[in-house]
């Protein structure tokens, strides 16, 4: 009896271990798929590329998306719709390409907003693989200073010319010269305020390029079927390479043949006369 009643304690020793040893890894579990969950969150959170503040960057990112033959034309239209209904925002469409074809290709450049950029590569790359993806930054620090300094200098001489103007006691010629001047200055202070709005657009927006291709594997095959269909052609034009070889070493064989008989003619010639 003493026996049976250790055995039983063991055995609940056992279960409790056991079950103590379940809580701990399903625990270990929970931890890990919260610090799984949380990691996720913080990705999708990121904020978007962009320039810092006080900084003048210019971004522009490339991306080339392998895909089907098949959804190659939808995608290129789903990714100009959605630039142009401004699906993510500000967008506007700098270029669009379409190649058909054996290895038909789509390439479609864009400038949006910042937070569009990775929404807009993502629907490219949708049910396909991003094969290759670049971004870099062009520093605009100087060009926009260099702006602002030419504008300042514009405007105090646009401001001394219109106060000379108003004198009462100028003479028509120099009336004559500082209107043409201030003219002048008009329109380089248009010039400046333009390259200033282009400067701003492009720190403020980030062009976008993305390169539509067919698979690697689609490529692969295609490749077969045109040296396929192109085998006739090959052969034949095979063919007429060997009989144009031929009909331009023929008369250097003959020639050459012609000489070695005549060499071996005056040969025999001059041993018979020895």
């Amino acid at each position: 009896m003493r026996t049976f009643a250790v055995c039983r304690a063991g055995v609940f020793a056992q279960r409790g271990s056991v079950l103590l040893g379940v809580l701990i890894a399903l625990a270990a579990c929970s931890k890990q798929s919260a610090e799984t969950a949380a990691a996720d969150g913080f990705a999708a959170a990121a904020p978007p590329l962009a320039a810092p503040a006080g900084t003048y960057l210019a971004y522009e990112h490339t991306a080339t998306v392998e895909l089907d033959q098949a959804k190659l034309s939808a995608r290129i239209d789903a990714l100009q719709q959605a630039c142009q209904r401004g699906r993510f925002g500000d967008c506007a469409v700098l270029k669009l390409s379409r190649q058909g074809g054996e290895r038909a290709s789509a390439k479609i450049q864009v400038r949006l907003a910042p937070k569009g950029v990775e929404p807009f590569i993502a629907l490219a790359g949708q049910d396909g693989e991003v094969a290759e993806r670049e971004s870099h930054a062009e520093d605009l620090a100087q060009q926009v200073a260099d702006t602002r300094l030419t504008q300042a200098r514009l405007q105090r001489e646009h401001a001394q010319l219109t106060a000379y103007q108003q004198r009462s006691d100028m003479k028509v010629a120099d009336l004559l010269a500082v209107s043409k001047r201030l003219a002048e200055i008009e329109a380089a202070m248009e010039q400046a305020e333009r390259d200033a709005a282009q400067q701003r657009r492009r720190i403020d927006t980030q062009r976008v390029t993305v390169q539509l291709e067919t698979s690697a594997s689609q490529r692969g095959r295609s490749q077969i079927g045109q040296a396929w269909a192109n085998f006739g052609e090959t052969l034949s034009g095979s063919a007429a390479f060997m009989i144009s070889a031929v009909a331009a070493l023929l008369p250097i064989v003959v020639t050459m043949g012609l000489l070695v008989w005549i060499v071996s003619a005056l040969m025999r010639w001059r041993r018979r006369k020895r």
